[in-house]
């Protein structure tokens, strides 16, 4: 299962779409979710973006929300955090503690709305470029874009390792299970702690590996990567400005609108 974000990535309704087009309208909509000043925008474009990945991309709606669901936790945590923390405003509710008060304001209740909108807005958009473009296009247009060699195919290689250690973890994991390594809370600390020590001489060993083999195939210090050349549709073009602007039209236009107690 560990790779099942690429495989979406390679098999989705949009895999041959443009990946500039796919890259200009997540990362515009990040953009956008993360410079509001109102949850408004930010809750259109988690909405908007969430409704392209499920219907054209054809990422199943129960694998997104689960993976959604990560992310909107935190972000929940956060804000739960803020109201209570953040002061301003009217008070709304208090009650004292031994040595605190907490107390829950209007301003509070804004900020945390705010932070919890562009989280959920920002991390759709991100998912929107994850589940529907292959790592190795992305890679070629930042090629394309003529960013340091040295940068991307550092990148590459970090990219390759993220999965080697997902899967060396999981087959750790999965040996300690079969010798009850996790019944007990006490044996769970000391199979995680043994985890983590083996998991690095592995990645260790892997890396060896991995040089051992790029010197086999007269490996000169570049990477080459193959890419496909397309053209620019002008339809998607069209389609993304109008997006990016009406997301941006209703950011101007809800800046002035708050989340208050009158509207919970």
């Amino acid at each position: 299962m560990e790779n099942i974000l690429d495989d979406y990535a390679h098999t989705n309704g949009l895999r041959d779409v443009d990946t500039r087009l796919k890259l200009i309208l997540g990362a515009g909509a990040i953009l956008i979710s993360v410079s509001s000043a109102s949850p408004v925008a930010p809750l259109f474009i988690a909405a908007s973006m969430a409704l392209v990945t499920v219907w054209l991309a054809k990422i199943p709606a129960a694998f997104y929300s689960r993976l959604l669901a990560i992310p909107a936790g935190f972000a929940l945590t956060s804000g739960i955090v803020l109201i209570f923390l953040t002061g301003g405003g009217v008070p709304l509710w208090e009650i004292q503690l031994p040595g605190l008060t907490l107390s829950v304001t209007t301003a509070a209740i804004g900020l945390a709305s705010v932070v919890f909108a562009r989280t959920l807005g920002g991390m759709c958009s991100l998912y929107f470029i994850a589940l529907s473009t292959p790592m190795v296009e992305m890679f070629s247009v930042m090629r394309s874009l003529h960013l340091p060699r040295e940068f991307v195919d550092l990148s590459m290689l970090v990219y390759r390792f993220i999965f080697i250690l997902i899967g060396e973890a999981i087959a750790i994991h999965n040996a300690q299970e079969m010798r009850h390594g996790y019944v007990r809370f006490s044996t769970s600390i000391q199979s995680f702690s043994m985890l983590g020590a083996m998991l690095f001489i592995r990645s260790l060993a892997k890396g060896e590996d991995l040089i051992r083999a790029m010197d086999a195939r007269c490996y000169d210090g570049k990477l080459e990567l193959i890419s496909e050349k397309r053209n620019l549709s002008i339809a998607g073009l069209l389609c993304v400005a109008g997006y990016l602007t009406a997301c941006t039209l209703i950011l101007l236009s809800t800046t002035d609108i708050t989340i208050v107690w009158g509207n919970l």
